[in-house]
């Protein structure tokens, strides 16, 4: 059994990428898009009809709408192709709005309807600051089911939890940039691996707490840098993978076994937390990795909006 077909055994397997051509090979049950994946995969030969038909069908409408349109259409596309969930992400540029965050998720979700697909199988992608964890919050009461994004700090999992968002999608290939970063000429490849990688160790503590608490909201490891982050993380409710490593997975044949266990995670000393508004915002202050990376995140996710709002104009 290669390690792809064993990861499955443990762990729900989910696609990372817009390209859903690449998607059947690999057989996963959902998948995962950004602003950043879309962006690459219009820029592909193939992919520009699909981007030319849809602005023609929506020229004249405003620029936000037409990208609602656009990122519906390639989450559709992947529905043919997969059993499970698409995620289809809200524009980060409205990250600290939640009045502007729901509205966008409530249009998304009925362009999604007007297609014929059932909410159930989309999943709204808002990024983990306490705007958009509260616009979450009112998604969910009204059936809108939410993927929490750009999570990098336990306070943002925690309010994510109290909110009873969906899912979460901690970012494991980029709290280990952080730390690989930070430390500099200091920083061990090996001593900092598999279990010991700072973005696993994040991911373990986040499910482990929800496991121990009863916490419902799924948790799915994302942003991998390599296998072995993976590896480490058999048995974590979901985990989202770029088709690289998806393809490195299914060429092995090493041992995987399980590395997170619910159960186990039940009998664990972990004391409750809660937090409101103000003590989420100290402890996310507090924490400089997470600060950094959900600033650089949401940044880097706007940027690459106006990139796509500007092959739109073009098309």
């Amino acid at each position: 059994m290669n390690q792809l077909d064993a990861l499955k055994q443990f762990t729900t397997v989910v696609a990372d990428t817009g390209d859903f051509r690449q998607l059947a090979q690999f057989q996963p049950q959902d998948a995962t898009t950004n602003p950043s994946l879309i962006l690459k995969a219009v820029q592909k030969p193939e992919y520009a009809p699909l981007l030319a038909d849809t602005v023609a069908a929506h020229r004249g409408q405003p620029l936000d709408v037409v990208m609602d349109h656009l990122l519906v259409r390639f989450g559709c596309e992947i529905l043919k192709t997969i059993p499970g969930r698409v995620s289809t992400e809200v524009d980060a540029r409205l990250s600290f709005d939640t009045a502007a965050s729901v509205a966008r998720a409530r249009r998304i979700m009925g362009l999604y309807e007007a297609q014929g697909i059932a909410r159930e199988r989309v999943l709204i992608k808002i990024a983990s600051t306490w705007e958009g964890i509260q616009a979450a919050a009112e998604l969910e009461r009204e059936g809108i089911r939410t993927n929490l994004t750009l999570l990098f700090a336990f306070c943002q999992a925690v309010a994510c939890g109290q909110a009873r968002v969906q899912l979460i999608s901690p970012f494991v290939g980029r709290i280990y940039d952080w730390y690989k970063k930070t430390a500099g000429a200091s920083w061990d490849e090996a001593a900092k691996s598999g279990p010991n990688d700072p973005g696993v160790q994040s991911v373990r503590a986040i499910f482990n707490y929800y496991k121990k608490h009863g916490i419902q909201t799924e948790v799915m490891g994302a942003s991998f840098r390599n296998v072995g982050q993976i590896t480490a993380l058999a048995g974590c409710d979901l985990l989202t993978i770029s088709p690289e490593l998806l393809a490195q997975l299914a060429a092995s044949e090493a041992p995987l076994n399980l590395a997170l266990d619910a159960q186990a995670a039940k009998g664990l000393d972990l004391p409750a937390v809660h937090c409101d508004e103000a003590s989420f915002r100290l402890a996310l202050n507090e924490d400089a990795m997470g600060t950094e990376k959900l600033a650089e995140g949401i940044r880097a996710f706007c940027a690459d909006a106006v990139k796509l709002e500007a092959l739109m104009q073009k098309a």
